[in-house]
C-alpha cells in the first residue's frame, strides 16, 4: 500500500533510510530540513501488508527520489510520478529507478548515469602532510569562490553568499592548502545531515597539479567528517578521479541515475 508520509511515520522511515545513510544522503537531509509536507517537499511510503515501510519516495520542486532496499511496488510510485502535473526529473540508484521508469506514462527526455561511491572508514585516508590543510572560515569563502573560477571542469554559479550560507547552516564545509597566500587545491562538502555527507568541489590549480594537494585536503575532510559519526559519499563519471578516490577508502555503491522526462507540452 502506497500512502503520503507524515510526522507519525518519521521513526519508521528513519529505521529504513539510516542504515543506508550515504545511499539517502538526499532524503535525509530534505526530511530534516523541512519535514514531511511543504508546498515543495512530500513523501510518501510503501507499506508492506503487515505494515512495514519497505520504500520511500521523496518530491523535492520538481525532482523525485526513490529509495528500496528490496522489493517494492514500483508500478505504484510510477502511478504517482505519472499523476503529478508539475514534475521534471526523477532520481536515484539505478536498481531501483530501472523499475519505476518503465511504468512512468511520460517518455524519457534524457538521462545521465554516474558512479556513485562511499567513505565508511579512515584507515586508506592519506594523512601525510595535513598540518598544511586549513578549513576555511566565512571570510576565506571569497578566496575559494576564486578558485573555483579558475577551474575549467566547474560550473561555478554558486555566488560568495550562497557559500556563506550554506556554511553557516552547516551543511557545508571545506578545506583548502595554500601557496602564496592563496588556495591551490581545496575540498568541499555539500548537503551535510546528521548521517551523511558528500564531497564536492575537489579541484587544484593547473600549476599546482600532481603534488597531491586534492588528496591531501580531500583526506582531511574525510578525517574530520568520519570522526563525526558520518559516511561520506560522492559522484564521479571520470574512472581516473574514481581510482583515486578508491586509493583512500571509497568504494563504489551502485549507479546513479538523473532522468528528465518529457512533461511540458511543447508551444505551437
Amino acid at each position: 500500500m502506497i500512502r503520503r508520509l507524515t510526522e507519525k511515520d518519521h521513526h519508521q522511515c528513519l529505521s529504513l533510510l539510516t542504515p543506508h545513510a550515504a545511499e539517502n544522503l538526499f532524503i535525509l537531509g530534505d526530511i530534516e530540513a523541512f519535514g514531511y509536507d511543504q508546498p515543495f517537499q512530500k513523501l510518501w511510503g510503501d507499506f508492506s501488508e503487515d505494515g512495514t515501510l519497505r520504500a520511500v519516495l521523496l518530491k523535492y520542486e520538481r525532482n523525485y527520489i526513490p529509495f528500496a532496499p528490496a522489493e517494492f511496488d514500483a508500478e505504484g510510485f510510477a502511478k504517482v510520478i505519472s499523476n503529478d502535473t508539475n514534475f521534471l526529473m526523477m532520481s536515484g540508484l539505478k536498481r531501483v529507478t530501472n523499475q519505476i521508469q518503465p511504468n512512468i506514462s511520460h517518455p524519457p527526455h534524457s538521462s545521465r548515469e554516474l558512479f556513485y561511491a562511499k567513505c565508511e572508514s579512515v584507515e586508506q585516508l592519506s594523512l601525510k602532510n595535513i598540518e598544511e590543510v586549513k578549513k576555511a572560515d566565512l571570510n576565506d569563502l571569497s578566496k575559494i569562490h576564486s578558485l573555483h573560477n579558475k577551474i575549467d571542469e566547474f560550473d561555478a554559479t554558486e555566488t560568495v553568499e550562497e557559500k556563506q550560507r550554506n556554511q553557516e547552516k552547516g551543511v557545508s564545509r571545506t578545506y583548502y592548502i595554500e601557496r602564496d597566500s592563496q588556495p591551490v587545491s581545496a575540498a568541499s562538502t555539500a548537503a551535510e545531515n546528521s548521517q551523511s555527507a558528500m564531497v564536492v568541489g575537489v579541484c587544484t590549480l593547473p600549476d599546482y597539479k600532481r603534488n597531491g594537494y586534492a588528496t591531501t585536503c580531500t583526506s582531511k575532510l574525510c578525517f574530520d567528517v568520519l570522526q563525526e559519526g558520518k559516511v561520506l559519499c560522492l559522484f564521479y563519471d571520470n574512472p581516473d578521479a574514481g581510482a583515486i578516490y578508491k586509493r583512500i577508502g571509497f568504494q563504489d555503491i551502485e549507479k546513479w541515475m538523473m532522468i528528465r522526462f518529457e512533461t511540458e507540452t511543447p508551444m505551437t
